[in-house]
This record gives structure tokens, C-alpha cells and sequence, in this order.
């Protein structure tokens, strides 16, 4: 144990400070659900960029073909011609006829994220004034749509967001990267909410009117930048419009198998973290609760501060949610410890296909730079990303060579 006095003082902050942070997250994490809002039946098209055939891709699209919604249209986006994801929405075409989808296959690239170029190039296909974006990784219940797009009836909101659980699909480190969502993200964000941050929105969901995308210069102001979902809220915060955080709470699914792959996720978001909010990310390790408690008992081991430290504990175990949960929950508060300070000492980020660098700018009110690698083929007979000129939108399935 650590000697001295000098040492009782700042040991004893940390574990408050970490007891206290455990306590406040727990205490949000685990209260009575808000009552459910009003429900909206506006025309909506839901805009799904796609990439690849992940493991629950039909399941998860196939939530989006059961609303209960008098008037949704579904959008469908991808790349390349042979893209295993046209599969998957051919089948929902099949299975769900009286939905309304649409698919566009365009390789044209219009920036560094490619998830944008896609949402720009299938945008042009949607109908309705109501917007949708959702993550592909997704899944809802039935009265979503009506639920997220209600508070757009008010011109003062700009987007409505959505919180999300963790659904692992796998085995160890799939349910470890769940904890990183359900134990410490979405407290955080809980806990920020509830302090009068609105400065969040996440690809989960994001609702918007079609006014209000036009007037950030539409998704062609996100083509260069990282974390475009938290910079097509804050740029609708800038003409000072609201952010909603709906009571809705979706799910995602995790699938890392291993820990490299789990690990390079987690930097990324760690690093996309710190790049929006370094203030906030330099003072972030008093979440980690488990290191901060035993660090904080080993400066002060003092038997009010051991206490603090079994009641900060207790507080953690009850966020973990399960008994199994719980038992991971020093490891998981661990390595987020670890990634938390490797993702100070560098800038690259791994996303899907690409490695990314993030940029300098974000003091001046500009996203960080993206600086990827060279980008992948869109079909076997592309070698290399076209710049975009300028065309009409097209619906339905679209492509440069038959299927």
C-alpha cells in the first residue's frame, strides 16, 4: 500500500469520484422507463446504407418491414453489383411484398467516408419528407417509426436519436464488447443527458426532415468527416435547432469473435471520442470503475474509503446487469482503461475496409480529417474510386452492368 499523506487525498477523490460516477449510472441505467411518447403516422423513408451480408442482416432489415406505419418506404443502398447484401433485400422483397423498398447500386464515391457516398448516392431515391438513418446492424420493434418521428412534428427539432443496447452474437468477446456498450457507453451518455448535454446522435438512428438536412448543405457536408453521425446533430445544433434523445432504445448487434477485432472497434471509437471532446475524454478515466477504486484504495487505504470503494463496487455490479456480467466487469473496466490511454499516442482508426487517420481541425468548429487508404474496389470491373458527376437521383435497382 502507498504511504502517506500526501497520497490520502488524492485517493480518496478517486474513489469517490468513481463510486460516486457508478452510483449515478446505475441509478439512470436502472430506474422505471420514460412512458411512451406520442406516435406519428407522417410518410417516412428509412435510408439504409449496406455493406456485405453480416451475420443478422434479414433479421435486422426485416424488423424495419414490420411497422406498425401507415406510410413508410424502406432504401436500400450498396456499391457494388455483387454486393451479398442485394440477396438479402431480394429475399425481404419476397417475403414482405407489400413493402415498399428500393435499392440503388451506385459505385460513385464522393469523399472519404464511404458511408456517406452511399447515403448521397441513395438518397436521391427517397420519397418522403420524414428521414430515417439507421445502422444495418439494427433491430426494432414494430412501433419504432412512429415513435422516433413524432417529435420531428416540432420545427424546433433538428434530429431524434436513439440509445442502444448490446446484442452479442458469438461467444466471449462479443459479450465483452456488448459491456462496452450497455456498461459504459450508454450510462455516459445517460448521465450527460441527464446534466443537459445534447451534444450526441448516433447512427443507431437519426430522424430528421428533409428541410433540415438541405440546410446543413445536405449529406454532402459529411462526406470528408468522422463520426458523421454526431456531426449531422451538432451541425442542425448550429442553426439552433433541437436535439431529441427519444425514449426509444434500439439494438445492435456485436459480432467481434476475437480480441484484435474487438479491440481495433474500440480504439476507434475511443479515438473518434477524444478527437469531438478532449476536455471531456482527458477526464473520462473516473468511468473505469473498477481500476479507479483499487487505485484509489491503494493511495488511501483508509477503512471510510475501502467502504466508499464496496459500495462504488456493488453500484457496478448492479450496471453489469447479470451475475456473468458482472464477473467480466473488472476486465471490461480494464481494457477500457488500456484503449483509453493507447488511443492518446495516435490517430490511425480502422473502419470496415479502410484505415483512417484522424485530422486536426475540430477547435475550429471542422470535423477531423479523414486520411484513408487506398479505397476498395466496388465491383470486380472497377479499379479505382471515380470522382461523382453531377446526376439526376434514380429509384429502384440501379447499376452500371446487369446483374
Amino acid at each position: 500500500m502507498a504511504a502517506g499523506p500526501a497520497s490520502i487525498l488524492p485517493g480518496a477523490a478517486l474513489v469517490c469520484a468513481a463510486a460516486g460516477y457508478a452510483l449515478a449510472a446505475a441509478w439512470l441505467s436502472r430506474r422505471r422507463p420514460a412512458p411512451r411518447g406520442a406516435m406519428a403516422a407522417t410518410p417516412v423513408s428509412v435510408l439504409k446504407p449496406l455493406c456485405g451480408a453480416e451475420p443478422r442482416l434479414y433479421a435486422n432489415l426485416a424488423s424495419f418491414c414490420r411497422q406498425r406505419h401507415p406510410c413508410f418506404q424502406l432504401v436500400f443502398g450498396v456499391r457494388a453489383a455483387d454486393d451479398p447484401a442485394i440477396a438479402v433485400v431480394e429475399r425481404l422483397r419476397r417475403d414482405f411484398p407489400a413493402c415498399d423498398i428500393a435499392l440503388v447500386i451506385d459505385p460513385r464515391v464522393h469523399g472519404s467516408n464511404l458511408k456517406i457516398s452511399n447515403l448521397i448516392n441513395l438518397s436521391g431515391a427517397a420519397r418522403h419528407d420524414a428521414l430515417v438513418i439507421a445502422d444495418s446492424d439494427v433491430a426494432v420493434a414494430p412501433d419504432y417509426l412512429a415513435r422516433v418521428t413524432a417529435p420531428l412534428a416540432q420545427a424546433s427539432v433538428g434530429v431524434v436519436t436513439c440509445l442502444y443496447r448490446g446484442h452479442a452474437i458469438g461467444g466471449f468477446w462479443s459479450r465483452l464488447g456488448a459491456q462496452f456498450i450497455d456498461d459504459w457507453f450508454v450510462p455516459a451518455v445517460r448521465i450527460a443527458h441527464a446534466g443537459g448535454s445534447r451534444r450526441f446522435a448516433f447512427g443507431a438512428t437519426i430522424a430528421l426532415r428533409r428541410d433540415a438536412l438541405a440546410a446543413i448543405g445536405g449529406f454532402e457536408a459529411l462526406r470528408d468527416r468522422l463520426a458523421d453521425d454526431f456531426w449531422l446533430g451538432e451541425l442542425t445544433r448550429r442553426l439552433g435547432l433541437r436535439t431529441v434523445l427519444s425514449e426509444v432504445v434500439v439494438t445492435t448487434d456485436i459480432t467481434e469473435d476475437g480480441f484484435a477485432l474487438l479491440w481495433r472497434h474500440e480504439l476507434r471509437w475511443m479515438r473518434t471520442i477524444a478527437s469531438l471532446n478532449p476536455t471531456g475524454y482527458a477526464f473520462s478515466f473516473v468511468t473505469f470503475t473498477w481500476p479507479m477504486l483499487a487505485l484509489g484504495m491503494w493511495l488511501a487505504p483508509l477503512p471510510l474509503v475501502i467502504t466508499a470503494a464496496v459500495v462504488g463496487m456493488m453500484a457496478r455490479s448492479v450496471l453489469a446487469g447479470s451475475t456473468a456480467a458482472a464477473l467480466r466487469a473488472p476486465l471490461r473496466d480494464g481494457l477500457l482503461l488500456a484503449c483509453w490511454a493507447l488511443a492518446l499516442a495516435g490517430k490511425r482508426v480502422w473502419w470496415r475496409e479502410q484505415v483512417l487517420s484522424v485530422g486536426e481541425g475540430q477547435q475550429s468548429g471542422r470535423a477531423p480529417a479523414l486520411s484513408p487508404a487506398p479505397l476498395p474496389p466496388a465491383g470486380e470491373g472497377r479499379k479505382q474510386a471515380q470522382p461523382a458527376p453531377d446526376s439526376q437521383a434514380f429509384t429502384g435497382i440501379h447499376t452500371k452492368r446487369p446483374l
